[in-house]
């Protein structure tokens, strides 16, 4: 999948979340949502871009990402 169509889908999620909770909770329900609905290969990919610092996030989005990439566990 692309780079910059995997950064829409979450700023996407991102303007859903934002709209009812302040910043940091809406980050918390990003990352939420993309662990439970997204592909494993999807969210290994957005967290890359991420990793790489893609330009394109919204705030909320790059929070998001930023807190599912913590949350990973490590393969092995």
């Amino acid at each position: 999948m692309q780079d910059d169509y995997l950064i829409e889908m979450a700023n996407d999620v991102s303007s859903f979340f934002v709209a009812a909770r302040d910043p940091a909770a809406a980050a918390t329900e990003v990352m939420g949502h993309i662990r439970r609905f997204w592909d494993p290969r999807m969210r290994r990919q957005i967290i890359e871009c991420w990793r790489k610092g893609e330009a394109g996030f919204s705030d909320v989005a790059r929070a998001a990402v930023a807190l599912l990439a913590a949350d990973q566990k490590p393969a092995g």
